[in-house]
Formats: C-alpha cells, sequence, structure tokens
C-alpha cells in the first residue's frame, strides 16, 4: 500500500512540475509582447508553405518508425506498420497527458498488436531517447559553423560529453557482462511482496534485448543514421514554417529550431509541452534576430502542425486498434 502511496505521490509531484515548468516558459514567451503584431503576422503568413511542411514531417515520423523497429532483435522485431501505428498513438497520448505518458502507450500497444515483451520494448525507448539528445546535440555541433552566436552551445557540448561516457560505459558493460548486470539491479524487486521472482529474471533478460543496439555496432551505426536522417526531415519542416512568415532565413534556421525545440522536451511539462514549445522557438530564432512577435507567431504555428495531425492520427489509429482487439475476442457460447 505503501508503494502505491509512493507511486502515486511521484506521479502527482511530475504533473505538478510539469505544469510548472509549462507555466513559467509561457510566461517567457509571451512576456513584453504586441499580440496585435503577433495577430497581423499570422494575418500575413502564407500558409501554403503548410502542405511540405506537413509532408516533412510525416517522411521524418516514419523515419523514425522506421528506426524504432530495428532497434528491437531479429527474432522479435515486429512489423514497420506495427512499429508506426504505435509510435503515432505514443505521439497522440504526449499530446493530450502530461509526464510523457505517450512512451508507454506505444509500448502497450505493441504489445497488445504483436505480443511484443514490454520490457524489451522499454529498453528500446530508453535508447531511443538517449540516442535522440546525442544525435541533436552532434547535429547541432555538426552545424555551429554556419550558425549566429547560440548562447547555450556550451552546456550543449557538456551534455553531449556526459552521454556518450554513459552510453560507452553501458555498452561496454553489456558487451562484458551480458544481461548479469541488469538483472541483478532488479533482483531487489523479487522481495517485493506478490513479485514473482522468475519474471524478475525475466524482464532482466528482455530488458537486456531492448538495448541490443549498443551491443551490435553495426545496427547502432545504422539508428544514429536514422536518427539524424529524422531529425533533418523535421528541421526540414520547420524551415518550411518559417518560410511562410518570410524570415529570410537557411534551411539550418529551420534545423536550429528542431534542435531547440526538442532538447526543450527534455524539461517535464504540461500536454504537448505547452509553453517549452514556444520558449525553444523564440530563443532559437532570437540568435537570428527575429522580432519577438513574429517569432511567436510562427512558434505557435508550428507547435499547431505538430499537434492536430498526431491527434487525428492517434484517434483513428486506436479506434482501429479498440476494433481489432474486440474482434479478437473469445465469444462466449450462448
Amino acid at each position: 500500500m505503501y508503494q502505491v502511496a509512493g507511486i502515486a505521490g511521484a506521479r502527482s509531484l511530475l504533473l505538478w512540475l510539469g505544469l510548472l515548468v509549462s507555466a513559467g516558459f509561457t510566461y517567457l514567451a509571451v512576456r513584453g509582447v504586441d499580440f496585435a503584431q503577433v495577430r497581423e503576422a499570422l494575418g500575413d503568413s502564407n500558409y501554403w508553405w503548410l502542405a511540405p511542411a506537413l509532408g516533412a514531417l510525416a517522411i521524418g515520423i516514419a523515419v523514425r518508425a522506421l528506426r524504432w523497429q530495428l532497434l528491437f532483435r531479429r527474432e522479435t522485431r515486429p512489423p514497420f506498420h506495427a512499429a508506426a501505428s504505435a509510435l503515432l498513438v505514443g505521439i497522440f497520448v504526449n499530446s493530450i497527458l502530461p509526464a510523457r505518458a505517450g512512451e508507454a502507450a506505444r509500448v502497450v500497444v505493441l504489445n497488445q498488436q504483436e505480443g511484443t515483451s514490454r520490457v524489451e520494448a522499454v529498453g528500446t525507448v530508453v535508447l531511443e531517447r538517449a540516442l535522440d539528445i546525442l544525435c541533436l546535440l552532434l547535429l547541432l555541433f555538426a552545424i555551429s559553423p554556419w550558425l549566429p552566436h547560440v548562447s547555450w552551445l556550451l552546456p550543449a557540448v557538456v551534455l553531449a560529453v556526459a552521454l556518450i561516457v554513459g552510453l560507452t560505459i553501458v555498452a561496454w558493460v553489456l558487451a562484458r557482462f551480458g544481461d548479469r548486470p541488469i538483472r541483478a539491479a532488479l533482483r531487489p524487486l523479487a522481495r517485493v511482496r506478490f513479485v514473482d521472482s522468475r519474471r524478475v529474471e525475466r524482464a532482466g533478460a528482455n530488458l537486456a534485448q531492448g538495448f541490443a543496439g549498443l551491443r551490435d555496432w553495426r545496427l547502432l551505426a545504422v539508428a544514429l543514421g536514422l536518427t539524424t536522417f529524422s531529425w533533418l526531415w523535421l528541421g526540414l519542416s520547420m524551415w518550411f514554417v518559417l518560410r511562410a512568415f518570410e524570415f529570410g532565413l537557411s534551411p539550418l534556421a529551420g534545423v536550429l529550431v528542431a534542435i531547440a525545440v526538442n532538447l526543450g522536451m527534455i524539461l517535464p511539462s504540461s500536454p504537448a509541452a505547452v509553453g517549452v514549445f514556444e520558449a525553444a522557438v523564440l530563443v532559437a530564432l532570437d540568435a537570428y534576430g527575429v522580432p519577438k512577435e513574429e517569432a511567436l507567431s510562427s512558434a505557435l504555428v508550428a507547435h499547431l502542425l505538430n499537434f492536430v495531425p498526431f491527434i487525428i492520427a492517434g484517434l483513428l489509429i486506436l479506434h482501429a486498434h479498440a476494433t481489432s482487439l474486440r474482434r479478437a475476442e473469445p465469444r462466449s457460447l450462448p
């Protein structure tokens, strides 16, 4: 009972922390803004650019679904359509619930669709997040010679070095000892009442399988390449949105905006990262001297582009998923 209460308390704390973070960043984003100029910028924009922006966004998400599929071992690898639909459900849930609840949702959906081990899927999701942050930082360093002054470049270097060191240590431990360290770390759970020690052992083995990408250097190289490729497409999508406002910026500006937004997603926040998304766009465009009102207008449009399609897709996929589950239920005899 105490453990359940502790988990509930931690979730409640994370929820309130996320709301406070979003409220703080929303204040920073709108502080001193002339909303009449924001409305004017929104009215003068060319929304035809949202069509290629949506196309680039779709390609980027498809590449990320392929990356997630390949992170599973060949023996347990789900088909692409199942990985893609589960990923879209995860993005949908992240858009309506706080605390990155969509990561758990896509693991559950994939398990229900394909019978994939939930623990192994959790391992692939954790590895995904590490690769995402690493590739964002490496991409930032790669394009930095062609960017204006970026004030947060030094903290990014520190984070990148720490992440590379951490991943290297984990990869070495897994290569040297296999799944034994993970099973040993989970073994105290077997002392908890109602927890079967055999299930804990299987969970440790499945979690280690989720980190297969760290033990297979060819798979890791492919995953890093696909991750970077997906961020470039998402950056291109952001650039098309910027083109709608005629800022006259190069495609690298879109990549910088995508990097800033997705690094901001590390912070706990409200559903759809309200406030954090807008503040990150403003920080990135401030390096180019874009007025705050125009930057905020483009941030609002970019946020809608990264929200509405996933709400529609998520609802459609969940409806189809629920229908398939009902059909799969054994019918009782009259």
